[in-house]
């Protein structure tokens, strides 16, 4: 977690990283490239982001229903639905699986959830041994660093970077191309799920009606880490459900096309708890459903919406405070535009209300997502629920209080414009910023010059 002011120190310091800029401004590149090329599948693409939009929201506005309803369908085909409202009740719950299993090793696949639970370092201070098994987990989590992008993790590190890394921890040359380093990883990473006790992922979609889980891969690592294992669980935001499996002819090309700029990812797995009958799927199945402040948000009318996020990161892409910045200056596990609408509700206005103000509101991100979430409008409601919070500090209140009395003032606003030089001066000086030069106002006002001109 980051304040206000580690936010502004971190944000200082990247912007003026030139190296480190350029990594993040040639691999988003890259995603804009593919992304456009991505988009020529649909004949109708607002069709399929309305569709997409309205399936979102009516899960969430009805979502206690749904989530009824696949738990009930988990249970039906064997499997075990666990609630967990906070991040302690979830790791609990998960170390009761593992003492009960008698597990030791575990490998995971790719889940943001994960970070949220900070999962890796409770288990390991547990003494267990976990391994990531996505390439770019696998890269950060060598690296001792959280995700830098929901769908690209290692997206600030440059192939010569991982190389260096990669030379470190398990011996790869330093100057092996980017197939070579992905093979070292795979070879690393074969024999460990072959021998893990339990396997963790997360879920792209819940399906309602059936009780199965659909994941989405490019790299085959979440199949592998669930289907050798005795053990799956997995975890998953309350918001991940979907109504049936019929809905996945839409998600699945939307989430490949907007998240990586594919028709259709490499690997879509659906999966749930084995009929008696099924002897690919082994043990026990095992799902977490995680509110952790996801409630608080959908108890707000207007901002719930955000729930619909599918988790594409194209907000991310686009976004020029993302772009400058980068993710681990949020000090937040979402970041971007998503993050910033979602993590005050979700993780408390007093800690990040600063978030919701990191935006140009552009609208950029708006634009650009598939399920059509106001995102640049939802930061504004923000901005307003955190003002009627009174969380604003007394000088930002003193300063909107003489704003709006001189704005609503005519005789105020005819004063000379000495008198408003020195007020801007003294209230925006900070705030504006020390490399801009604070504008002047003009001598005469526009209220002055029509007088002058017309004597009214």
């Amino acid at each position: 977690m980051r304040t206000q002011e580690d936010f502004l120190n971190a944000a200082e310091a990247i912007v003026f990283d030139r190296d480190y800029r350029k990594k993040i401004t040639d691999n988003i590149a890259k995603y804009d490239s593919a992304f456009q090329k991505g988009l020529h599948q649909y004949s109708n693409l607002e069709l399929a982001r309305e569709r997409a939009a309205f399936i979102k929201w009516k899960v969430i506005e009805n979502l206690d229903k749904y989530l009824i309803e696949f738990e009930a369908s988990v249970v039906r085909r064997g499997g075990k639905v666990i609630w967990a409202h906070d991040v302690v009740t979830a790791q609990n719950e998960i170390e009761q699986i593992i003492k009960r299993t008698q597990a030791k090793t575990i490998v995971k696949s790719k889940t943001m959830v994960g970070e949220e639970l900070q999962l890796n370092d409770f288990l390991r201070k547990k003494g267990l041994t976990v391994y990531e098994t996505d390439l770019g987990e696998f890269i950060v989590d060598q690296a001792g660093e959280a995700p830098f992008h929901i769908v690209t993790p290692a997206m600030h590190k440059s192939r010569s970077d991982i190389a260096q890394l990669l030379n470190e921890k398990i011996g790869s040359s330093l100057d092996a191309e980017a197939e070579e380093l992905s093979n070292d990883v795979r070879n690393e990473l074969r024999d460990k799920f072959l021998h893990a006790d339990i396997g963790i992922t997360g879920a792209n979609f819940l399906i309602a009606d059936s009780g199965m889980v659909s994941i989405t891969e490019n790299e085959g690592n979440a199949r592998l880490s669930f289907t050798f294992a005795k053990t799956h669980i997995v975890i998953a935001g309350i918001e991940k459900v979907i109504p049936t499996i019929n809905d996945l002819d839409l998600f699945y090309p939307m989430l490949a096309t907007y998240g990586t700029g594919q028709k259709i990812t490499a690997y879509n797995t659906i999966v749930g708890p084995r009929n008696a009958d099924d002897d690919e799927i082994s043990g026990d199945f095992f799902v977490v459903l995680i509110d952790n402040g996801r409630s608080n948000l959908l108890a707000q009318g207007e901002q719930r919406q955000a729930l619909g996020c599918i988790k594409c990161g194209a907000c991310l892409n686009v976004c020029p405070v993302f772009k400058n910045i980068g993710g681990h200056t949020y000090g937040s596990v979402y970041t971007g535009p998503v993050g910033s609408v979602t993590t005050p509700h979700t993780n408390g206005i007093d800690e990040f209300k600063h978030l919701s103000f990191a935006s140009p509101l552009c609208g950029k991100c708006t634009d650009v997502c598939p399920v059509k979430i106001d995102l640049h409008n939802h930061l504004v409601r923000n901005r307003r629920d955190i003002i009627n919070a009174g969380t604003a500090k007394s000088g930002e209140k003193i300063m909107w209080f003489t704003w709006k009395k001189m704005m609503l003032s005519r005789n105020t606003l005819n004063k000379g414009n000495s008198v408003k030089n020195f007020m801007l001066k003294q209230f925006f000086k900070v705030s504006w910023g020390e490399r801009r030069e604070l504008p002047k106002l003009a001598e005469k006002s526009f209220n002055h010059l029509w007088r002058e001109r017309f004597g009214q």
